[in-house]
């Protein structure tokens, strides 16, 4: 038996139902632009040994006792990584007191180029509370593998190289534990409100 269009419009409404609930359901769960929602505890972030832009070591360890705003790139970027960083530091601006409890940390993709007296040159334009970070590439990729960081290198014609990577700030609170990410496009008022109501 073959139905009339007329005979459809019941199941039309019904599917159509369904699928809205779904919807729903589903953007319900969705946290709103720039946050990550986890039930339960992430299973980003983990050990690892850098060095600062002053040569000293620095571990997982260190990004206890105040929240982090976590961001990977690397000095040879050409717009994407300073705007970010300048974000960041605009952000740390707008907290006033409470930037104190901040530590930025910028985190280097290309260790190759980015060597601590390189890191400290560039992260020193953004603000004295900045920390650069380096190592070897295993280190690098140590990390960026517990992070889940997306990093490649990208040859050029000229026979240099640039660096396509993941661009997420990561939040971390006073444990060292990740607790969401910001993207640029949420701008340093909106960041700042947020940490503020975290600190």
């Amino acid at each position: 038996m073959i139905r009339t269009p007329e005979a459809l419009i019941p199941y039309i409404l019904l599917i159509a139902a369904v699928l809205a609930g779904t919807a729903w359901h589903l953007g319900d769960s969705v946290g709103g632009l720039g946050r990550t929602v986890t039930q339960g505890e992430a299973s980003i972030g983990g050990p690892f040994v850098l060095t600062d832009q002053n040569g000293k070591t620095f571990t997982d360890k260190n990004l206890k006792g105040h929240w982090t705003l976590l961001y990977f790139g690397y000095t040879h970027c050409p717009d994407v990584c300073p705007l970010t960083l300048e974000l960041i530091a605009d952000t740390m601006d707008k907290l006033g007191a409470k930037a104190a409890r901040v530590q930025p940390v910028f985190v280097t993709v290309d260790p190759a180029r980015d060597t601590p007296a390189v890191m400290k040159q560039y992260v020193s334009a953004f603000g004295k509370l900045f920390v650069g970070l380096t190592g070897t590439n295993a280190q690098i990729a140590q990390m960026t593998k517990e992070f889940r960081v997306y990093a490649r290198k990208h040859p050029l014609k000229n026979g240099d190289y640039s660096m396509d990577h993941s661009g997420a700030i990561y939040l971390l609170d006073s444990e060292g534990k990740f607790a969401g990410t910001y993207e640029e496009v949420q701008g340093p008022d909106k960041i700042a409100a947020d940490l503020r109501a975290r600190l």
